[in-house]
């Protein structure tokens, strides 16, 4: 085990995540932001405003008669996706980022999420834009599909799918290691093979009981778990920093101090430390917001939304909620209380606390040192949650990559991939923190790759989807862009007719 960790650690510090894919992952954000004329800043009040107002309307909305029954309403899509990023990458992976890359990872973060607003949107409106009907009428989507039909690449789109569904299963490990991880911290202090029995036969049986259900079941159940979870993190986090308001500007000092140091390191690397913050920046920010994986665009092109670049302002608010708010206040959360205790180098105390402790045991520090016992016993219930949704989303995101790769066989295949993506949870509840993390990079950068060469050779499409509807929004008479599918767009125009009609 401990050989291939290592050959894993190598491969994604040096060719995965290394410069090349740095590069094309900003390389992609900012080509797209060109041709977009940076739509994540024109359009980001419209973003807001026509995603929260819907979100409070269908919050606990049933559907009437005539609605879809084989689409969830947005805010369902939406949980499901925000589900599958808001996990242990804004918290276990944030702290992880400090440790292995200082505080200069979180600018980095930002930087990525900046470019991942726009990259997020354009996933979605592709998503929504090539995605069809399985024959059970349901709406499938993501990036196999306009891979497949839009870019007319179907090897490369069955090599995304086949990626997507080897990630499916290292997140899945990844958060049932966490929630393993995290119980054993607060019960313990140290490690429990017990606990993880316990957890991993928990996680195990409660996963099966809901991912059964398909999208909507895990639609339905997040979108009752996720805004709950969210607005507590979210307020206790804000206390934190407001009993600590004295430490944040150096906080933020040490965030860009780190993010541009050249200092030498033992061996004489210059800029060792930008490079590590940098790899542990993207990869985590990568991993937290999923933009440019391509992954929750599966969950979003389930939608019941019409337009697509509707559901592309819904990306933006997902990555905008996931690492702007949530991961920043963990990144602040844990400095500022570093800074306030008198250790000014998070990676020093980081150091010194873990040597013999797991990314899931620092993550709560802040909520520890603050609230003590009660801070603990809320971050051990919070990120437990945040996990368990994420396994839901990433169980509904392999199933539809396998249904593809297999195509008439689908439904047997992903049942077969349901079953083993259920009991690989326990293995990962069982094993260390460090290769389930390391596994898990690598499969995302693979399934990266696909989708980023398809957003460049696509980019008309998107701006074109764009522009039509913001056309139409001021007033000109033209044809609905819905759908690739002349048969689909006219189904989708008569149903929003239908719609505006039963409206007026």
């Amino acid at each position: 085990m401990e050989w291939i960790s290592k050959g894993i650690n190598f491969i994604n510090d040096n060719i995965l995540w290394g410069i090349p894919m740095i590069v094309a992952i900003l390389a992609t954000g900012i080509f797209i932001s060109v041709r977009t004329r940076f739509l994540q800043v024109r359009k980001f009040g419209v973003a807001m405003s026509s995603t929260f107002v819907p979100m409070l309307k269908s919050m606990g909305k049933k559907k009437g008669k005539k609605a879809n029954a084989k689409t969830v309403s947005q805010f369902e899509a939406f949980s499901a996706a925000i589900s599958g990023t808001v996990g242990t990458g804004n918290m276990v992976g944030v702290a992880t980022a400090l440790i292995s890359g200082g505080p200069g990872a979180i600018f980095w973060m930002w930087v990525s999420a900046f470019f991942g607003l726009v990259t997020n949107y354009s996933e979605n409106v592709l998503g929504l834009y090539y995605r069809k009907k399985d024959k059970k009428g349901e709406m499938c989507g993501g990036p196999m599909y306009y891979i497949s039909n839009g870019l007319k690449v179907k090897w490369l789109a069955l090599i995304f799918a086949f990626c997507c569904a080897l990630a499916a299963v290292g997140m899945g490990m990844v958060q049932s290691n966490s929630i393993s991880g995290t119980l054993q911290n607060a019960v313990t202090g140290e490690s429990s093979l017990m606990i993880s029995i316990i957890s991993g036969v928990v996680i195990v049986i409660l996963t099966a009981l809901i991912v059964v259900g398909g999208i909507k079941r895990i639609g339905k159940v997040s979108s009752y778990i996720v805004p709950f979870m969210a607005l507590l993190f979210i307020l206790m986090s804000l206390v934190i920093l407001a009993i600590n308001i004295t430490a944040v500007p150096k906080a933020f000092a040490l965030i860009f101090s780190n993010a541009f140091s050249f200092r030498s390191v033992s061996g004489g690397f210059l800029g060792y430390v930008i490079m590590k913050g940098m790899r542990f920046g993207f990869a985590r920010g990568i991993f937290s917001n999923e933009a440019g994986l391509g992954s929750s665009v599966i969950a979003h092109s389930a939608s019941e939304t019409k337009e697509p670049v509707k559901q592309g302002l819904w990306g933006i608010l997902e990555v905008f909620i996931d690492t702007f708010v949530v991961c920043t206040l963990t990144a602040l959360s844990l400095l500022t209380v570093c800074v306030k205790s008198g250790a000014y180098d998070f990676t020093d105390i980081a150091g010194n606390v873990a040597k013999s402790l797991t990314g899931s045991a620092i993550a709560p520090f802040a909520f520890t040192e603050t609230f003590g016992t009660f801070g603990q016993v809320v971050f051990t219930v919070i990120l437990p949650l945040f996990a368990f949704t994420t396994i839901l989303a990433w169980a509904y995101y392999g199933e539809k990559a396998v249904q593809y790769l297999f195509g008439k066989k689908g439904d047997i295949a992903a049942l077969v991939f349901k079953i083993l993506y259920v009991g690989l949870l326990f293995v990962g509840a069982m094993v260390k923190s460090d290769f389930v993390w390391a596994l898990d990079d690598m499969f995302n950068a693979m399934m990266a790759l696909p989708n980023l060469v398809a957003l460049i050779f696509l980019s008309k499409q998107i701006v074109e989807v764009t522009k039509n509807y913001f056309d139409r929004k001021k007033g000109a008479p033209i044809m609905p862009m819905l759908s690739a599918y002349d048969d689909l767009n006219a189904e989708l125009i008569r149903e929003m007719k239908d719609e505006a009609a039963e409206e007026a």
